[in-house]
Formats: C-alpha cells, sequence, structure tokens
C-alpha cells in the first residue's frame, strides 16, 4: 500500500491523511469555518488498530477522501488564519 491514503468521516466533519501505519494528521471542521489539526503517531495497539480501520473502511464510520479534498480544506483554514 501507498502512503499517504486519504479518509474523511461520512459526515465530512473530519478529514484524514494517512501517512503511515503508525501516523496520521487529522484536519477536523469545528463549526462553519473553524478547524483544528491534530498530528497523531501511533504508538500502543488501540491506535495502530484505529488506522488499520481507517485503511480497511472498517464500519460505518469511514469512507475515501483525495489529497485534493484534504489539502483544499488544509488552504481554506490557512488563508483564513482559522487553524487551531
Amino acid at each position: 500500500m501507498e502512503f499517504p491514503q486519504y479518509r474523511k468521516y461520512t459526515n465530512n466533519k473530519s478529514f484524514f491523511r494517512i501517512e503511515s501505519p503508525e501516523a496520521f494528521t487529522e484536519l477536523k471542521r469545528m463549526g462553519s469555518k473553524h478547524y483544528s489539526i491534530h498530528h497523531q503517531r501511533a504508538e500502543m495497539h488501540p491506535d495502530r488498530m484505529f488506522i488499520l480501520d481507517m485503511l480497511q473502511l472498517q464500519g460505518d464510520h469511514w469512507v475515501m477522501s483525495t489529497q485534493t479534498e484534504f489539502d483544499t480544506h488544509l488552504r481554506e483554514c490557512e488563508e483564513n488564519g482559522i487553524l487551531f
């Protein structure tokens, strides 16, 4: 599997860039224009399983996304200074 991989929640509130089986970045929409960004490194088994679930689209939580979609939201945050 090649990285990065992109996923999002079905409600379009969180976007994930999976950098490896042990790391991902989450861009989370909070309200209509505010976002937070979180970099996560999997150090424990549950964290690795969370990433594996995203990669395998387990459950009804995630759907495929794209680099363009992730980058568009990230750029919107950076341009408007609304990233916290």
